[in-house]
């Protein structure tokens, strides 16, 4: 297909694409270049190219599902990447001013998410994290299970050393004191709860919408001897923050993207009605290092139904009008990145494994995603921000040298 080869020579410039029609014509785009993949794929029918061409990512993610795109020579994994690493964010020249279709298309992707309320918010994590808990066993960090980007201070860590260091790092901009209520929201499989009840020594009440994670995280914190500081609940953040409790401390990491930009002020609202009036509140999220966007159509239909990757302008502008004061943003440019590709590599060292528990068109997909995450972090618009927040000028110390000293002392053993 003439058009599809154009289109594609278009973006490859850097880094080598052969692919190979239906009908047995090659074609072949971009030079190699030290740093950007040498991949081959092929079409099994007529129809892929359109499909492509139609919505790249939604195409393209649903021909290699099916088995109809076939990388021949490299991985899913190369094959993202080299496709976005010629069109690097960094790299993005001259601001233009959007299309009447890209502005269509943005507010249609606010509509389509503008419906994450209390009443749908279950059902859609259910659909990402009720996949099952031997799954993400095989993926994720084995003591914690952190499903949200690790921290690598150092080279050479592994995936559990990196998480275990993420921990610490949240735990210290906390400011914690033993003794203190802590609230996680979207606690996970319990890993932060019961590191902070550990090595804090606080009492952590940890909110799910998960019933699978649910199950797990009780389990996981009897194991670990805290189940007498540590607790968790089946609740949405909006229906706990009617019961009128108040904590000193508020966590929450990788919980965020999930809750929908129109009910950004909502979250907000209930954290500033349960966080006390000293209290400190961190958030962990994914977000854009650019101006607001939208989320892709293979993201909603496969992955994150009802989520949305927000700027942190639109992050902060939620939080303003509840009178939370924003005392320290760090932005995590390619944690992530390392993070994805440790999850990739144990997928595919386990994919005999995860194809027989959930067959292998579920492989194909969650490989898909893992390798566009990873592309997004690499040399897309995404990274991580850690906001803190108060609620009073006065809950923390002048500077910051706490951070550096807490995170010492809970890594010094």
């Amino acid at each position: 297909m003439p058009l599809f080869d154009k289109l594609i020579g278009q973006i490859v410039k850097r880094g080598r694409l052969e692919i190979t029609y239906h009908d047995g014509r090659r074609s072949v785009v971009g030079v190699p270049e030290e740093g950007y993949p040498d991949v081959a794929m092929s079409f099994a029918d007529a129809k892929v190219p359109r499909q492509i061409m139609l919505d790249p990512r939604l195409g393209t993610a649903e021909a290699y599902m099916d088995g109809r795109l076939r990388v021949e020579r490299g991985d899913i994994m190369q094959l993202v990447q080299l496709i976005r690493a010629n069109q690097a964010w960094d790299r993005g020249g001259k601001m233009h001013r959007p299309t009447v279709f890209r502005r269509v298309k943005s507010k249609l992707s606010f509509v389509t998410n503008s419906f994450n309320r209390a009443t749908s918010a279950k059902r859609n994590v259910a659909h990402h994290y009720d996949i099952g808990n031997d799954f993400y066993r095989l993926m994720l960090d084995r003591e914690h299970m952190q499903y949200s980007c690790a921290y690598w201070p150092h080279d050479g860590f592994t995936l559990e050393q990196a998480q275990e260091a993420k921990l610490a790092h949240i735990a210290a901009k906390l400011a914690l004191s033993p003794g203190q209520q802590v609230l996680d929201i979207g606690c996970g499989w319990g890993g932060m709860a019961i590191y902070l009840a550990r090595h804090a020594g606080a009492e952590v009440l940890g909110i799910t919408l998960s019933e699978e994670q649910l199950a797990l995280a009780r389990e996981k914190a009897l194991a670990a001897g805290v189940a007498d500081r540590v607790s968790f609940e089946l609740i949405d953040y909006r229906e706990l923050a009617e019961r009128g409790e108040r904590f000193d401390r508020i966590v929450s990491v990788g919980m965020f993207e999930h809750v929908g930009r129109p009910q950004f002020e909502s979250f907000f609202r209930a954290c500033a009605n349960l966080l006390a009036d000293n209290g400190v509140m961190l958030l962990h999220t994914i977000g854009r290092m650019g101006k607001p966007g939208s989320t892709d159509a293979f993201t909603n239909k496969y992955i994150f139904p009802g989520g949305y990757i927000p700027a942190l302008s639109e992050t902060l502008a939620a939080s303003e009008k509840v009178r939370l004061i924003a005392t320290d943003i760090e932005t995590l440019r390619l944690h992530y990145a390392k993070t994805l590709r440790e999850w990739y590599a144990r997928c595919m060292a386990h994919r005999d494994e995860i194809v027989t528990m959930l067959d292998e068109r579920f492989f194909r997909m969650w490989t898909f995603y893992l390798a566009g995450a990873t592309a997004a972090f690499e040399s897309g618009s995404m990274c991580n921000y850690q906001i803190q927040y108060t609620r009073s000028r006065h809950a923390l110390p002048l500077t910051r040298d706490y951070v550096a000293d807490a995170e010492r002392a809970l890594t010094a053993g």
